[in-house]
């Protein structure tokens, strides 16, 4: 005899060892007798290396005091991390020596620069362009005369503040930013100029390319900070920081020209010859068309790009300007907070505000990458 069911069958729940966390344990660390081993031996290297970190930045840490005794070693115990140090620094690892009753000024900027970028950052909020005009042109009006001054005939609107006093996150912001933003667009130029079928135009963008890729960035700084002046008119003079400006946007532009090529050379031939065919000119063909896919295509280089350049920023101490990592370093000659962690303490800062601002771009390479993500990756 046959049974026919005449109802659906229950629907049970997948086993517990093939969903959530266990699953993916089994399936992603211990699918193999290789695969645990090596799960087991990375666990040892990461305890090893992190438990200490730990140790050192939570459980021995010094979080408040007035000086050096309080970071001390006592009883022979371990001296951790000297938060204390970090807490009476703050202030110049964020602004350097700027003038402390004009620190709102530096504050406002930063408030600026989140208002203007974090809606630009986003897809869904209206209004893109305007934001872009806000924050492209606008913005770094604004901002110079509020971090350098304003003099109005014989009116003082905003006291002068040199750049020479700029330090700490302050500069490392401003050289990444201004390196970020210029040299994108001066990549792009130069990738399409090394394209061209002009000879002169071509030649001219391959020098360019190549001469600034085989310099180092740290000579780049030094000639623009210390030879340059030698070969100007007498009289003639540039803000250092100006100089180091100029100096690393056009070395990140010739890296990001690289970048900017290799995408323009995998859009397929059809692209071109299909816009040519609507009757397309080049700068409508290559704005319409071609550049969105190959910067698509690039994001990944080209946030690499200013990930490096947003690190290399700590070169400009070798031309006497204090940035974040420079100003951390010059606190350690001050005997009121000179301990043994106090170096240790100093650097585990840096490293976690430079962490920070990387792996943000990062993760947002990656969602933008998602989100323009049209099927030609499989």
């Amino acid at each position: 005899m046959f049974h026919i069911r005449t109802e659906e069958a229950p629907h049970l729940a997948a086993p517990l060892s093939t969903t959530g966390i266990i699953g993916w344990m089994r399936k992603n660390l211990f699918s193999s007798i290789g695969n645990t081993v090596l799960t087991i031996i990375g666990i040892l290297i990461a305890y090893s290396l992190i438990q200490p970190l730990i140790q050192f930045a939570l459980i021995d840490a010094v979080w408040t005091g007035e000086n050096r005794e309080a970071c001390l070693p006592k009883d022979g115990a371990h001296s951790g991390a000297c938060w204390a140090y970090v807490k009476a620094y703050f202030p110049q690892f964020i602004y350097g020596r700027y003038p402390s009753e004009e620190v709102y000024r530096v504050n406002i900027v930063y408030a600026l620069f989140l208002m203007l970028l974090v809606p630009l950052a986003i897809p869904g909020v209206p209004f893109k362009r305007l934001n872009a005009l806000l924050f492209l042109i606008v913005f770094p009006i604004v901002a110079y005369f509020l971090l350098t001054g304003l003099v109005i005939g014989d009116k003082v609107v905003l006291p002068i503040v040199e750049t020479a006093v700029w330090g700490g996150l302050l500069v490392t912001l401003v050289i990444a930013v201004t390196g970020i933003v210029a040299s994108l667009p001066l990549g792009i130029a130069l990738a399409l100029g090394r394209r061209s079928k002009m000879p002169i135009i071509r030649m001219v963008s391959i020098i360019f390319i190549e001469f600034w890729r085989g310099v180092p960035l740290i000579t780049v700084l030094f000639m623009s900070s210390v030879m340059l002046p030698l070969f100007l008119p007498e009289g003639v003079t540039f803000d250092k920081l100006l100089r180091v400006l100029i100096g690393v946007t056009l070395f990140s532009a010739a890296y990001m020209a690289e970048v900017v090529r290799g995408g323009l050379q995998a859009i397929p031939k059809g692209q071109y010859e299909g816009a040519m065919a609507l009757g397309l000119r080049f700068w409508p063909m290559m704005y319409l068309i071609v550049l969105p896919q190959a910067l698509k295509l690039v994001i990944p280089g080209i946030v690499n790009t200013f990930i490096g350049l947003f690190k290399d920023t700590t070169l400009v101490l070798i031309v006497g300007m204090f940035d974040l990592l420079g100003q951390i370093q010059s606190s350690f000659t001050d005997p009121t907070w000179s301990t043994p962690s106090t170096g240790h303490t100093g650097y585990l800062f840096a490293a976690m505000v430079f962490w920070c601002f990387c792996f943000g771009m990062s993760r947002y390479s990656i969602f933008m990458e998602n989100k323009l993500h049209t099927g030609h990756k499989r």
